[in-house]
């Protein structure tokens, strides 16, 4: 089933029906604005915890599903502007539009990704506020958290998860130990993919893979060297999916 579209004066969302049904939408007392402030999802009930991060996720319970609320967020410089208000070009071309598509795209080839459920944006003029609404993995910790005692085979588990969205192309511009998340029966996840894209093979692999290995010094700096390479190690081990290229 493909995505759905609902719009609501200056309010849209991109959604999943198998997940969120239309009738569903009400879910806050009024669609739009609400939908991507955390404290309106407080204020009815529906956290039951959050993530650390700029934006602090909130982790949502709703109607018998477990969701993650994301809401876009700048950092570095443009932060002082304003940490929530986004250039408006286009729909399609909000970070919310972009990231919901580009997640189901990679979902559907069965890769290892939370469920989109929705995107919800708010256009103001010529600026915007977004969030994003993913299943929730239950019992996953970010690889950040597991490095203390992430085995051999884990952390082999990890290169080979990394290789598998190479080679079906994903350019992720941000990925770290934060953003890889391991279950409970140490299945590697790989999430958050605002400013991702497929792309042909290049040199944003070894890019991708340098920044881990910052991350990693950041986490965990007197184990990051032996700790890059056991991933290096399971990345280049792994066989190559011609399925996904």
């Amino acid at each position: 089933m493909s995505l759905s579209t609902y719009h609501h004066r200056d309010a849209h969302i991109l959604y999943d029906p198998t997940r969120l049904a239309q009738p569903d939408l009400p879910i806050l007392p009024e669609f739009g604005e609400a939908w991507l402030d955390p404290a309106a999802w407080a204020e009815r009930g529906l956290v039951v915890g959050s993530a650390p991060g700029r934006g602090d996720s909130q982790f949502l319970a709703v109607n018998g599903a477990d969701w993650v609320l994301r809401p876009y967020r700048r950092g570095g410089m443009a932060a002082k502007v304003s940490q929530s208000d986004y250039l408006w070009t286009g729909l399609e071309r909000t970070r919310g539009f972009r990231e919901m598509r580009l997640t189901r795209a990679l979902h559907q080839r069965g890769l290892p990704v939370p469920a989109p459920v929705a995107t919800i944006v708010s256009r103001h003029a010529l600026r915007y506020r977004a969030a994003l609404i993913t299943e929730r993995l239950p019992g996953s910790r970010a690889l950040a958290e597991r490095l203390p005692d992430a085995s051999p085979a884990l952390l082999a588990d990890v290169g080979a998860t990394i290789r598998r969205f190479h080679d079906a192309g994903l350019d992720h511009v941000d990925l770290n130990a934060r953003n890889l998340l391991v279950s409970d029966d140490d299945k590697v996840w790989l999430i958050d993919f605002d400013r991702c894209r497929l792309r042909p093979r290049g040199a944003w692999r070894q890019r991708n893979l340098s920044r881990l290995e910052r991350s990693l010094v950041r986490f965990s700096p007197a184990n990051a060297g032996s700790l890059f390479i056991a991933i290096v190690e399971g990345y280049h081990n792994a066989p190559v999916d011609h399925h996904e290229v």
